[in-house]
């Protein structure tokens, strides 16, 4: 992977309280300056709600529109700016209203499915894995 992929590509982790952990991976050209705002307050506690095939959860982050779309595939995480909202889409449901699409749950999505309303979820990154980083462990 070259270091403009690392830039351009964040992996997150996902922690369900009491069901597991999802991974996710946000592309910075789809929404940039949502995404900056996103990683700079990780990590994110909150608690899940639901909508159709879609859990959503408040986040401490208040943007607009940024390339928003009405439509999104199974798998995308946005942000919906209606409601300061992160979503995760495990189903076929699409957005209430227009969502900053910022990438794809590339690991455990089905977790998503077995989520209740009230469940404690936080949000953060993922250790990056580097040729300097392996360099220094061996």
């Amino acid at each position: 992977m070259s270091i403009e992929e690392n830039i351009s590509r964040i992996k997150i982790k996902f922690i369900l309280e009491n069901i597991g952990e999802a991974e996710g991976e946000l592309t910075k050209f789809k929404a940039p300056r949502t995404i900056d705002m996103i990683i700079h307050k990780l990590p994110i506690v909150s608690r899940i709600a639901l909508y159709k095939e879609e859990i959503y959860f408040e986040i401490p982050i208040k943007m607009g529109k940024e390339k928003a779309k009405p439509t999104v595939e199974t798998g995308t995480i946005a942000f919906w700016p209606m409601s300061s909202a992160l979503c995760v889409f495990y189903g076929n449901s699409q957005p209430y209203s227009p969502v900053n699409i910022l990438g794809k749950i590339t690991k455990n999505l089905e977790l998503f499915k077995v989520a209740k309303s009230g469940t404690t979820i936080k949000i953060e990154l993922l250790p990056t894995t580097t040729p300097e980083n392996t360099a220094l462990e061996s």
